[in-house]
């Protein structure tokens, strides 16, 4: 209630989030080897990362395999239900066991030389083992990563020896906050990836504010949400914005207790380092910027969608009207992300490359973006400092 009132003050007086002044930041963030390196060694691969939500593992055999975080991962769901993650790599010469990306099965089976694994990560086949040699069996399983299921999310460690503590990596705050948005309700949807010529964060830096809306989306989000209205707040390395909605006019009509925030706003809620979740009233868009190895320039964002299971699972007329909301949104969203903002973004990684550009400015109604770029400073000054 408090944050939609907050949105009809700053529409009703035109005044906007503040961060306080404005910030200089160096295009290198974008563009240096080394710190690219960096950040990879220390914001992908020694931190765990959300890879989905629950119902990506709907039934037991479910699986997911992921190769963003420098090792291969086979996530899947056991007979007791537990989500579980392993290295997706065979104990005999090391090939990845699992080469499709979703699916499920009660084998995995390397296609080197048939070694086979159950959904517990047991090897469970071996084929001609007397002529293979002795070997203990119960010792040569996939090896195990740190995984945990939480809120309707999955989140995995991509080391072995990793620590998965999710109460430092959620907070408090949205620890607390995303118990209610129901994502273990949430139905995968349709899954994406845009190969983008950009750092993967310029990808995030587009999820950081709405002054843009007026000019670049003009003729798509303009239509939709006010631009240069917002609400932000920050919570450690994370952070939440509230985007405006024009349906908030029709909103401020009716009593306060039918006023409804997945009407009035879209939350978009920025998990460090990479992962931006966007719930609304039908579903949740939940979007993964990825960097690729020795091209600070270049970036994968993975881009997958979530609908409240009641409408996914819709029959006759409504399951027809459903249909087509997807096929509408999902386009949309391609419209919007790919071709508008991540255009911007190749567009501003050709002017940082190039060298000619020493710094950008980040302006006072530009709050996320300070946040972001401090959050990044202050990871990396802290790890070199030990």
């Amino acid at each position: 209630m408090s944050l939609i009132k907050e949105l009809l003050e700053r529409i009703d007086s035109g005044t906007n989030v503040d961060a306080g002044s404005v910030r200089s930041q160096s295009t290198s963030t974008y563009t240096d080897p080394e710190q690219a390196d960096r950040e990879i060694e220390l914001f992908f691969r020694d931190m765990p990362h959300c890879i989905g939500m629950s119902r990506d593992l709907p039934e037991t055999g479910s699986f997911l395999t992921i190769d963003d975080l420098g090792t291969p991962i086979l996530a899947t769901r056991n007979d007791e239900g537990r989500f579980q993650a392993f290295v997706n790599s065979c104990r005999h010469r090391g090939v990845v066991v699992e080469t499709e990306p979703r699916g499920s099965k009660r084998r995995f089976t390397c296609p080197f030389h048939a070694w086979s694994y159950d959904v517990d990560g047991t090897l469970v086949g071996l084929p001609k083992a007397d002529h293979f040699g002795e070997v203990d069996k119960e010792c040569l399983g996939l090896v195990p990563l740190p995984a945990e299921e939480r809120h309707g999310l999955l989140f995995v460690h991509p080391s072995p020896g990793g620590v998965m503590d999710l109460d430092d990596l959620l907070g408090t705050w949205f620890n607390e906050e995303f118990s209610t948005w129901g994502f273990d309700d949430l139905i995968p949807i349709n899954h994406d990836a845009y190969d983008t010529a950009c750092n993967w964060k310029l990808a995030m830096d587009t999820f950081g504010e709405t002054y843009h809306f007026a000019t670049l989306h003009s003729d798509t989000l303009f239509n939709s949400f006010y631009g240069n209205v917002q609400c932000y707040e920050h919570d450690g390395h994370n952070h939440r914005m509230i985007l405006c909605r024009r349906e908030i006019d029709q909103m401020r009509q009716l009593p306060e207790e039918q006023w409804d925030i997945t009407v009035a706003a879209l939350p978009v809620y920025w998990l460090f380092p990479n992962v931006i979740l966007m719930p609304a009233d039908f579903g949740c868009f939940l979007v993964r910027a990825y960097p690729t190895p020795g091209e600070p320039g270049r970036h994968i964002s993975r881009i997958d969608f979530y609908m409240k299971s009641h409408l996914a699972e819709a029959t006759g007329p409504e399951a027809e009207e459903v249909a087509e909301f997807i096929a509408t949104i999902a386009q949309s969203f391609a419209r919007i992300i790919r071709d508008e903002d991540y255009a911007m973004s190749e567009s501003q990684q050709r002017a940082a490359n190039a060298g000619a550009l020493p710094e950008v400015i980040f302006g006072r109604n530009e709050p996320a973006l300070h946040h972001y770029h401090d959050t990044y400073e202050a990871k990396l000054d802290a790890a070199a400092s030990i």
